[in-house]
């Protein structure tokens, strides 16, 4: 008995060595729960991703897998290099700009957007190794960047919308779907609930919000229950391998590999200095120590990703849920990608959630990236202008790059125009000059 108290104490305390529970005060039960909270409000990535996917025309199976597998292997990867508490998933955002622009919007096949996002990565990892993110950092003028995140939100909304069949579309024409179809009834229901359990900040809120809309949707003839809940894994190799990375590698694609590109680094960006500051991990400058390691594994995430066949990996800003349950090192991260890891075996259940259910999810977390409006600086109307055509060309284009290819020349322009060069700078120059070729090459 010694011996095996002696071994534990032993385990428990390379734990805490490793990752510095001590400094950071706070314990091994803390840091699982933390990592078990930001699985809950994240998983949802599990139901929403294959079904973005499947508008691509991928394997839902094979994209379930693999985003469980990524999700678990660079979580823990995060915790164990970087000693943060920050989890990985596929993107919100650059998934619906993957599946319903580029590949079902008849742009290019899967396998060439997937060669899209290989090169976003590989840009992302050289701009990391060299140290040349703050050019970047500096190009984008803050309002556009505000102005992306609200325009993705539009879009993820939209794409709600449309999947729970609130919305329809016919010939151009946007109406009110049937109050009177089941699928219709259904969605708006589960909006309620989702919307109900995130402000009453119930924890997991969203997840729950899908499952409990799937559950009712059984009565209603909508959800099928399948005859067995678990299965081992189905294969990921419809999908793994299959990218086209010499397709991808077209002057007419920079701008859509561009928008891959800066969607990751500023989601990446801004998750990594808003959860550091509610962390407590900031320096005394607002600077991240050693923000260098979770940028090199977002972006060889994106990279290996790509090859298996996932849209952009990412930093999730479900982070933070963590963090409120009081994680503050890698732990609460490798805690998540356990979880995840779990997820593999009970593949079953994914299937069986109907669109009416997730669509909610989509549209609140549409909703909840529009926050970002508030930060657009609305007075100065030489920012709000390009801002505003950012989001608007995004909706009315359902296009995420023409929409951002147009904040950033409309910016520049609109700068030109009104005398103000010195808001101006080389790199954002530089940058309009391959996004005005984009929509002449249109």
């Amino acid at each position: 008995m010694t011996n095996f108290n002696q071994k534990d104490n032993s385990m428990l305390s390379a734990v805490d060595s490793y990752f510095q529970l001590s400094k950071y005060n706070t314990n091994i039960s803390t840091e699982i729960t933390a990592g078990i909270t930001s699985f809950m409000t994240m998983a949802y990535i599990l139901i929403i991703q294959p079904m973005f996917m499947s508008a691509a025309g991928m394997n839902v199976q094979a994209v379930t897998i693999v985003t469980a597998v990524l999700s678990a292997f660079f979580s823990i990867l995060m915790g164990l290099y970087t000693n943060r508490p920050f989890v990985m998933a596929p993107a919100m955002g650059s998934n619906a700009f993957f599946a319903y622009t580029l590949v079902a919007g008849g742009l290019v096949t899967w396998q060439v957007a997937m060669g899209m996002v290989f090169l976003s990565g590989i840009i992302f990892l050289l701009l990391t190794i060299f140290g040349l993110r703050g050019l970047i950092v500096e190009a984008i003028p803050k309002n556009l960047k505000f102005a992306i995140g609200v325009a993705v939100g539009f879009y993820i909304a939209m794409v709600g919308f449309k999947n729970g069949q609130i919305m329809t579309i016919v010939n151009g024409n946007i109406d009110m779907g049937s109050i009177t179809n089941p699928n219709t009834i259904l969605s708006l229901i589960g909006l309620f609930i989702t919307i109900a359990l995130v402000l009453n900040k119930v924890k997991g809120g969203v997840l729950i919000g899908i499952v409990v809309t799937t559950l009712i949707g059984i009565p209603m003839g909508i959800t099928q229950v399948p005859h067995s809940f678990f299965s081992m894994p189905p294969s990921i190799m419809p999908i793994a391998f299959k990218l086209d990375i010499l397709g991808a590698c077209k002057f007419a694609f920079l701008p859509l590999i561009f928008t891959f590109f800066v969607g990751d680094f500023f989601c990446t960006l801004g998750t990594l200095l808003g959860v550091s500051a509610q962390a407590g991990l900031l320096d005394e400058n607002g600077n991240l120590p050693d923000v260098d390691k979770p940028f090199l594994v977002d972006s060889v995430a994106t990279i290996v990703g790509s090859i298996f066949g996932s849209t952009t990996i990412t930093t999730f800003l479900e982070s933070a849920a963590g963090v409120e349950a009081g994680g503050r090192t890698g732990l609460t991260a490798v805690s998540t990608g356990v979880c995840f890891i779990f997820t593999i075996f009970l593949t079953p259940i994914v299937y069986i959630i109907p669109s009416s259910a997730t669509a909610p999810a989509l549209i609140f977390i549409g909703i909840l990236m529009m926050t970002s409006m508030k930060y657009i600086d609305m007075d100065d109307m030489t920012e709000f202008v390009p801002a505003v055509m950012t989001i608007m060309f995004t909706v009315f284009t359902n296009n995420m790059a023409t929409g951002m290819s147009m904040g950033i020349v409309s910016y520049v322009i609109i700068k030109i125009l009104t005398k103000r060069y010195r808001d101006l700078n080389i790199p954002i120059l530089v940058l309009s000059l391959p996004l005005m070729a984009y929509f002449i090459l249109l």
